[in-house]
């Protein structure tokens, strides 16, 4: 089971052949003040996976949450296409770290791991117009820090240091290893 209603984190998900189901968790995404970034990532993750776990008698679930980090500070969603281009201006001509929480859990077992991975983006120089233009094709207003590196918004990615699923929202690699421990083998 995928609780999230990311599209991304399900293509990521099929692009490895996995069989699931997406089952929304619509949980309020607040965590207590003072708390890292992958400490931030790790508890919402598995809040997700263990709401979605409450509900089942058996099957493994897997939580997701994604955010940007520029300078110490947490970027989540936008909350408006203004709010999207004044992130976009900060990322612009810097390097942020992308940080995704990982969770399992297996409903009928209870057993749980969590985990995160962590990326290092580059951003190009942009101007002001472009940053505008981008965010009216609406691409960045669903995703944390206000751009897709799988979609438009790639164009604006110099270099990468890390997983780029990271980055898209899902670090295939990390939860192909977590499975493992959970009896299930991606190949």
């Amino acid at each position: 089971m995928l609780a999230s209603s990311s599209p991304r984190r399900a293509a990521l998900l099929k692009q490895i052949g996995l069989n699931f189901r997406v089952i929304v968790c619509d949980l309020e995404e607040h965590t207590p003040p003072g708390l890292q970034p992958f400490e931030v990532v790790e508890r919402l993750a598995a809040r997700k996976a263990m709401f979605v776990a409450d509900s089942l008698a058996e099957g493994i679930v897997v939580g997701a949450d994604t955010v940007v980090v520029w300078r110490g500070q947490l970027l989540g969603k936008p909350s408006c296409a203004e709010d999207a281009v004044e992130m976009l201006k900060r990322l612009q001509g810097n390097v942020h770290e992308v940080l995704t929480g990982v969770a399992l859990v297996d409903a009928g077992s209870g057993k749980a791991e969590v985990g995160h991975e962590q990326s290092r983006v580059m951003f190009r120089p942009l101007d002001e117009e472009e940053i505008r233009r981008y965010v009216a094709t609406g691409e960045p207003l669903d995703k944390a820090g206000s751009y897709g590196a799988q979609g438009i918004g790639a164009v604006f990615v110099e270099r990468i240091e890390g997983s780029y699923t990271n980055i898209v929202g899902l670090p295939l690699a990390k939860l192909s290893l977590m499975l493992k421990n959970f009896g299930c083998s991606v190949l």
